[in-house]
């Protein structure tokens, strides 16, 4: 749907890396309130959306790292993207800004102004939800080695869960190995 690299080309990606000891950043994006929205709106909108969201960071990503820069989907409304360790938080707030920009024209009007839809959860009980918004974790290999590209990405992978628990679109970086 994006056709950016997917799950294969992702994890060849990392391990490369960390296979010729490249100093890199990882960051996992991931949409919040994003099934309220594609069930509300339909998947039409909703892919969409993603297609958007997968252009934005692709763009971002290879503006500010041509080279090096690495952008993949893992599927669904998950993201990955790879940058060098200096350039991951300015890349990272310049996507915050604009995905919080761009995601609210999705949305019928009465809804942006209202702030929220209103929608079914999986239990059949009708829910407010806000805005669609973006979390993303990041980590790197500065300080601690890698040897398989399933032990950074778990790490990244924790620190989206993490960032989810923001209501805001938000960014969390893993500070457990700083020197």
């Amino acid at each position: 749907m994006t056709r950016l690299p997917g799950n294969i080309s992702i994890n060849r990606q990392i391990q490369e890396r960390l296979d010729r000891s490249q100093t890199f950043a990882l960051a996992y994006a991931d949409l919040d309130n994003f099934k309220p929205f594609n069930d509300h709106y339909g998947f039409s909108r909703g892919d969409e959306m993603i297609r958007v969201t997968g252009r934005l960071i692709l763009n971002i990503v290879k503006n500010r790292q041509p080279q090096e820069g690495f952008v993949g989907h893992i599927g669904g409304d998950d993201f990955i993207y790879v940058t060098n360790l200096d350039l991951v938080e300015e890349t990272t707030n310049e996507i915050l800004d604009a995905f919080d920009q761009i995601v609210p024209t999705f949305y019928d009007m009465e809804d942006r102004e209202r702030g929220y839809i209103q929608s079914v959860d999986r239990q059949g009980n009708t829910k407010i939800y806000p805005i669609v918004t973006i979390s993303i974790g990041i980590t790197h290999n500065k300080l601690k080695k890698y040897s398989h590209y399933g032990e950074i990405t778990e790490v990244a992978s924790e620190m989206k869960k993490f960032a989810k628990t923001f209501k805001e679109s938000c960014f969390k970086t893993d500070q457990r190995n700083k020197a």
